[in-house]
């Protein structure tokens, strides 16, 4: 089991997961066996008395994403702290380019689709940036980056995907409950002060969890920010008696949940869209599905890479350590994979019609975006790999040369002794 769960925890098995369960979707809601597919992901499940009567597929997105938020804001939290981001130059780069990539592709869905019924709501649908398949990507094909390429791609997601929740609670929510609002930063407070007192039993923090995943949901605002936030409030720095810090042992015990079931679970069913001859036409004739796959494809490259250059030009922001002007682009085209969220926000903008197309253009969209992203992580991979090789070559001489001048010392030292003595 431990060894299982150690394999889960690679990224590259993370990402084909993910994408066999996306396969998988896709085989059964368009083959004979579509209706079971439809029936199980429609199903509800839970006490009606607490409003938790969801369907399925409602559990998998609010409550298994929650999951596989709260590891990515442990990870998140770490950076700020201790990693690539603790510099304040570095960390404000992709907050700026999440920024960027979140105003773009809303502009230009918005131009693209403009005088379409459900555009003034369905704009939001490609501003989010799907952090599992994104990193996924970059796992399978970007082997050769440098580290700081995942942070700063992980750091981006996470803005960008908190940006699209926040519009998810100002769009999309009818009723804000301002008493289970409360009740969550209360909760919330208790959890950063457990935190504080050294507290970590978990017979306290599991039942705590739970409890503000209860309150964020019954705010009417999407319930995955519930894992962010707990993520976010973890600690990070271990105290001198302690093998690791709290975050750091929370996200090796969560990671292979996060990547073996919540997101490949989420996947199963909310990739499960039509997608013969029928629905493929209605894309192409559709200008609001061609707003989501331009406002994904090329909205999400030119304000991410832009906004980034931008604030590197006006020296806002520096890159991370080890990356180029060339992996930036790499990295900004992930960003155009758009899968969870997306599809997220298509379900809630649209009526169930227009949200099956809309959810059919994102899947093509993110495919696209993560098709042109692999072609350029495996080149600048490549690049990345000859650089490294031939700086160690270059290493290997210097030490050769450094060790032939002392022989060559040692053996004219030898000489002068001699013709002294003569």
């Amino acid at each position: 089991m431990a060894e299982f769960a150690r394999f889960l925890r690679t990224e590259t098995v993370g990402g084909l997961v993910l994408l066999g369960a996306t396969a998988v979707a896709l085989l059964w809601a368009n083959s004979p066996l579509r209706d079971s597919y439809t029936a199980l992901r429609d199903l509800r499940l839970g006490p009606a008395a607490l409003h938790l009567d969801l369907t399925v597929g409602d559990w998998a997105k609010d409550g298994l994403l929650a999951l596989f938020f709260f590891v990515a804001g442990l990870e998140l939290k770490r950076e700020l702290v201790t990693g690539e981001l603790s510099r304040l130059r570095a960390a404000l780069l992709p907050v700026i380019a999440a920024i960027g990539g979140m105003v773009v592709p809303a502009l230009l869905a918005l131009a693209v689709g403009w005088g379409t019924p459900g555009i003034d709501r369905a704009w939001a649908i490609p501003v989010a940036t799907d952090i599992a398949f994104a990193l996924g990507v970059l796992a399978l094909t970007g082997s050769g980056m440098p580290s700081s390429a995942r942070v700063f791609l992980l750091s981006l997601a996470v803005v960008d995907d908190l940006g699209a929740i926040a519009l998810i609670a100002v769009l999309f929510t009818s009723q804000l409950n301002l008493l289970a609002g409360a009740v969550s930063l209360l909760l919330l407070a208790l959890y950063a002060y457990l935190q504080h007192r050294r507290v970590t039993t978990p017979l306290l923090y599991v039942p705590l969890a739970v409890a503000v995943w209860l309150a964020v949901h019954a705010t009417g605002v999407h319930a995955t920010l519930a894992g962010v936030a707990l993520g976010l409030l973890t600690r990070v720095r271990k105290d001198p008696y302690e093998p690791a810090a709290p975050a750091l042992r929370l996200e090796h015990r969560l990671q292979p949940w996060s990547a073996g079931l919540a997101v490949p679970v989420f996947a199963l069913f909310a990739a499960g869209v039509p997608v013969g001859a029928d629905a493929l036409g209605g894309l192409v004739r559709n200008p609001l599905v061609i707003a989501v796959v331009v406002g994904l494809v090329v909205g999400k490259l030119v304000g991410i890479a832009g906004a980034a250059l931008l604030a590197r030009a006006l020296r806002v922001a520096v890159l991370p350590r080890g990356m180029h002007v060339r992996d930036l682009f790499a990295v900004a085209m992930l960003g155009g994979v758009g899968f969870t969220v997306s599809l997220l926000i298509a379900e809630l903008s649209l009526d169930p019609h227009g949200a099956e197309q809309a959810k059919a253009g994102v899947l093509l969209a993110s495919a696209t975006a993560a098709l042109l992203a692999a072609a350029l992580l495996v080149r600048r991979s490549r690049h990345h790999r000859r650089r490294r090789h031939l700086l160690a070559l270059a290493e290997e001489d210097t030490a050769e040369e450094d060790t032939a001048d002392e022989d060559n010392g040692a053996t004219g030292g030898d000489t002068g002794e001699q013709a002294g003595r003569g």
